[in-house]
């Protein structure tokens, strides 16, 4: 059984691949080192490129005549689809800088507002404390004035008595020095 030997199909192949690849790279290198053939086969390359190039125009009269897009506009709206992309993933990532800067100044708003509330609250509660002060300051001015004019009433009710009395004592000292002298 050891004589036997096993076939092997991927030798047989390795070594027909081998030897295609050194019969091709031999073709080559003798190709290569002909100056006829390198002017021949620029020559055919100039010849296909010309072609080439007409058919390209061509196929882009053809296309933009029956409204069919080319390669060319296909690959201008998969490059304008990348960058669109990638606007809508810059705005995304603003929108979420937004987004949080908001909540923050949200925050930092409530608690302004919750300030604001509070000294308006306490000024409230003051405006309500002048007012009760100005109106009792209003009734206390009333009274006052009520009392001047009674003690106005009253002083020149006294006058009025002093100066009747002043003119009874008068007329008694008239009288009396009238009648000591009758």
């Amino acid at each position: 059984m050891s004589n036997e030997k096993n076939y092997d199909p991927f030798l047989g192949l390795n070594q027909l691949s081998e030897m295609w690849d050194k019969q091709i790279t031999g073709l080559l290198y003798n190709l290569a080192n002909n100056n006829e053939f390198v002017r021949t086969a620029s020559n055919g390359l100039n010849t296909y490129s010309m072609y080439l190039e007409k058919v390209r125009k061509n196929q882009e009269l053809f296309a933009s005549l029956m409204n069919i897009p080319t390669k060319k506009d296909v690959a201008n709206a998969a490059k304008l689809s990348i960058q669109t992309e990638e606007k809508i993933d810059m705005l995304e990532e603003q929108i979420w800088n937004l987004q949080d800067s908001v909540g923050s100044i949200t925050k930092a708003n409530v608690e302004m507002f919750e300030e604001v509330i509070n000294i308006v609250m306490q000024m409230k509660n003051e405006f309500q404390k002048i007012a009760q002060e100005v109106t009792e300051t209003k009734k206390i001015r009333e009274d006052l004035q009520e009392l001047r004019k009674e003690i106005d009433r009253g002083l020149s009710a006294l006058v009025r008595e002093k100066t009747k009395k002043e003119s009874d004592k008068k007329q008694d000292k008239e009288l009396v020095l009238s009648g000591s002298n009758k």
